[in-house]
């Protein structure tokens, strides 16, 4: 990770796009229920504040240690919301 400026902007960007699909699949499915996809958006919120919270955490020894360790959690939080997406009906 270059540093926390383009940390934060990664987890914007990601969890924004996650986002902004749920939305898209709301729009060209407006007939179906919104509960889970308001479910993926709710999590995705949440996982933007847990993963903004640990950025801005100043107690970390080996920041480029805990940079990576946040980088990969979004990572892999961003793949799991994205299979939500996707198992949507």
């Amino acid at each position: 990770m270059a540093n926390k400026r383009d940390l934060k902007k990664d987890i914007n960007y990601v969890l924004g796009d996650i986002i902004e699909a749920v939305y898209i699949w709301e729009l060209a499915n407006a007939e179906k229920p919104t509960k889970q996809s308001e479910a993926i958006i709710d999590e995705a919120i949440a996982t933007f504040d847990e993963l903004i919270a640990r950025v801005n955490d100043r107690s970390v020894e080996d920041k480029k240690a805990h940079f990576k360790a946040i980088s990969s959690d979004l990572e892999a939080k961003g793949r799991s919301l994205i299979e939500k997406i996707n198992t949507l009906k």
